[in-house]
């Protein structure tokens, strides 16, 4: 069964895109088919995976409204994983979708149009709990919800499990919480640590045991319009992220 996985938080700058880009990349790498949707009008997923979102004839706001086929919309980047992409045009696709009768199940069907040749498909949310958002939580298998070690860590956790839990009871029974990522971790710093006993002690095996740190490769890869391991494989954070797919794999019991 293909997994689903949106990756959202509505609180910004959490390491969200970098977590989608380098999750798909690192996936990709472990030898699985991987499909990146990038759902956020911002179009940062699109350009850090090396696509420019200022030069695209179709986007995935065609093919949710209907426009295009999926296999006309995928594109495939030097990460090895493929991309539909995204750009402003989508914000077009907030109001489009509140004109559909059942406007949360818009992403769900048309994913079933098709048989997808796809091991995982990875979601990259907007920044908010918006309707776009919603139709990838409808249609996701489980959620990753990457968080900063910091003092506002649970800062609209419990706005985004509310609504995990709502989409649960009306929309799709199968909705899981996939896990709670800590991104950019510094060991140095007291406040981190102590963010990061916090979320072992309340959220227990939910916890990735693998950290994203503060690194400075993985901060400059989307600028070359590349994953990190593909910039520089033998940073920590390319290390990192090749440890989550691998403990996401085995999570799942997909490792090879």
């Amino acid at each position: 069964m293909k997994k689903i996985i949106a990756v959202a938080n509505q609180k910004g700058g959490v390491g969200k895109t970098t977590t989608s880009v380098n999750l798909s990349a690192a996936l990709a790498g472990l030898g699985v088919s991987v499909l990146l949707m990038d759902l956020d009008p911002q179009g940062n997923a699109t350009m850090g995976s090396g696509i420019d979102k200022h030069d695209l004839n179709v986007s995935i706001y065609d093919w949710l409204l209907g426009h295009t086929a999926l296999q006309d919309t995928v594109k495939t980047t030097v990460g090895n994983y493929d991309l539909m992409p995204s750009n402003i045009d989508l914000t077009a696709a907030e109001v489009a979708l509140m004109q559909f009768e059942e406007r949360e199940f818009v992403m769900t069907k048309r994913l079933s149009e098709q048989p997808l040749a796809y091991d995982y498909i990875i979601v990259d949310c907007p920044p908010s709990l918006n309707i776009l958002t919603v139709n990838a939580l409808v249609a996701a298998t489980g959620v990753l919800v990457p968080m900063q070690c910091e003092y506002y860590a649970l800062e609209g956790w419990s706005a985004l499990l509310d609504t995990v839990e709502g989409i649960r009871a009306k929309a799709n029974p199968k909705l899981e919480i996939e896990g709670l990522l800590r991104t950019m971790y510094d060991a140095r710093n007291g406040l981190s640590r102590d963010v990061y006993r916090q979320l072992i002690q309340y959220f227990g095996e939910k916890v990735y045991r693998t950290v994203v740190p503060r690194n400075v490769r993985l901060a400059e890869a989307p600028s070359h319009g590349l994953p990190v391991m593909m910039y520089d494989r033998g940073s920590r954070g390319s290390l990192a992220y090749l440890a989550l797919a691998s403990e996401m794999q085995k999570r799942h019991g997909t490792d090879k």
